[in-house]
């Protein structure tokens, strides 16, 4: 892996990663193209995956600070109860991902077309979501956490935006738009830090001889492009899901995924 290609990865993944548009797809789209190893895919993953939660932390610094405050009062309060929704939402994707994830990673690994038609499906989602009235504020609840929690194990499919379709679903349910990814953002954040530590097991558990010359400069630098980009990601995805701006990125999800489609064919 050359500098030039953890930069981009890195770029790629802190803006994908929160933006609706599906990080993981478009990592699967950037590995066919510039086809990396299986090996260093492991521990780059490692280092991106931390990069995106680092800066969700930096972000909503506050908000995680008052949650660690609330629950270690013990007491059933307000950051209590956002604690165990975030706690439900994580229990579908985190089952997917042990039981399912490397059949789902093999089928998509490098598969152009089933990518692009993931992408096509998240375009209309967004696309949708700004036809929604959004003038309901429902609290949130255990059925409302429990459904998002639904949408994001359906999102582990590369293609498939697990910002944009969470947050489509809390508005969808009555939630306003500000809460809506308030908790999209909160509720992925355990589950960044998982894949992070399942994917750093995996690359100890291999042979010496195929991790002894792993490129640490590069993915490092990967690394700080994924940080960078990923502070600048949320904060703008914010700004946009606010004002029902999303269209736009499905119109971007429409013009990749048959972009993907043609690629694969030609």
């Amino acid at each position: 892996m050359s500098l030039i290609e953890a930069i981009i990865l890195g770029i790629v993944q802190g803006l994908t990663e929160f933006l609706p548009v599906s990080s993981s797809g478009h990592i699967e789209l950037v590995k066919a193209i510039q086809n990396t190893n299986v090996e260093e895919d492991l521990l780059f993953t490692v280092f991106l995956h931390l990069a995106t939660a680092l800066s969700t932390i930096v972000v909503f610094r506050k908000d995680i600070l008052d949650l660690l405050k609330g629950v270690l009062k013990f007491q059933l309060n307000d950051e209590t109860k956002f604690t165990g929704f975030i706690i439900l939402s994580m229990i579908p994707a985190a089952l997917v991902g042990l039981l399912w994830k490397d059949e789902i990673e093999t089928l998509f690994d490098r598969n152009v077309v089933l990518v692009g038609a993931m992408l096509l499906i998240t375009g209309v989602l967004l696309y949708i979501s700004d036809r929604v009235t959004d003038n309901k504020d429902k609290p949130l609840n255990p059925v409302i956490a429990g459904i998002m929690g639904l949408v994001q194990a359906f999102a582990i499919l590369p293609g498939v935006s697990r910002s944009g379709s969470t947050i489509v679903t809390g508005v969808l349910l009555g939630v306003s738009r500000e809460k809506a990814a308030r908790f999209s953002f909160l509720m992925v954040l355990p589950l960044i830090i998982g894949v992070a530590a399942k994917s750093l097991k995996e690359f100890m558990e291999l042979p010496a001889a195929q991790t002894a010359n792993t490129p640490i400069f590069e993915m490092s630098m990967g690394f700080i492009a994924a940080f960078i980009s990923g502070l600048f990601a949320i904060r703008w995805m914010i700004k946009l899901v606010e004002k029902s701006q999303l269209k736009w990125f499905a119109f971007y999800c429409f013009i990749v995924g048959i972009s993907a489609l043609v690629y694969s064919f030609v």
